[in-house]
C-alpha cells in the first residue's frame, strides 16, 4: 500500500497507467464486454464496478486536453430499449477533473477502437453500456 494511491488500483494497473503515453487509450469495460478477445493487454478488476475504478484512475490520469472528446462511451444500439443512468454517474466523476465533451461510439466501432487501446480493464460492472474509453493527456509543469 502507498499513501495517496487508491487501493482499487492494482500494481499491474498502476504500471500500465505509467507506461501509457499522450494519446494512448485505456478501456474500462463492464462485465459483458468481450475484453479477453479484444486485447493483448488485459487487466482484471473483478469484484469492482466501473464508477469506483473511473474515480480512482482519474485521480492520477490526465485526460487529453488536445482532444475534443478524450472520453468515449459505447452508444446504445438503435432500437435497444435500455436506460443508461450510469452515464450520468460517469459525467459527475469526469467533471471533477475536466469538463470534456463525451463521444458516443457505435457498438462495433467501439469494439474496433478497443482493440487498438493500450489496455482493457475488465470489471464486474453489471450496468449495460457501461464501457468507457479514456485518452491520456499530458501533465504540464
Amino acid at each position: 500500500m502507498l499513501k495517496g494511491i487508491p487501493p482499487i488500483l492494482s500494481p499491474e494497473l498502476l504500471k500500465v497507467l505509467m507506461e501509457m503515453g499522450h494519446g494512448d487509450e485505456i478501456v474500462l469495460a463492464d462485465g459483458n464486454f468481450p475484453a479477453a478477445s479484444h486485447t493483448n493487454r488485459l487487466l482484471r478488476c473483478d469484484g469492482h464496478g466501473v464508477p469506483e475504478l473511473l474515480e480512482a484512475v482519474l485521480s492520477l490520469f490526465p485526460l487529453d486536453t488536445y482532444s475534443e472528446q478524450p472520453v468515449a462511451l459505447m452508444a446504445v444500439v438503435p432500437g435497444d430499449q435500455v436506460e443508461t443512468p450510469i452515464w450520468g454517474v460517469y459525467e459527475q466523476i469526469i467533471q471533477k477533473h475536466m469538463k470534456p465533451e463525451i463521444e458516443y461510439v457505435e457498438r462495433f466501432a467501439f469494439y474496433e477502437r478497443a482493440k487498438k487501446a493500450y489496455a482493457i480493464v475488465a470489471t464486474s460492472e453489471k450496468a449495460l453500456y457501461a464501457n468507457v474509453i479514456l485518452k491520456k493527456g499530458v501533465i504540464s509543469s
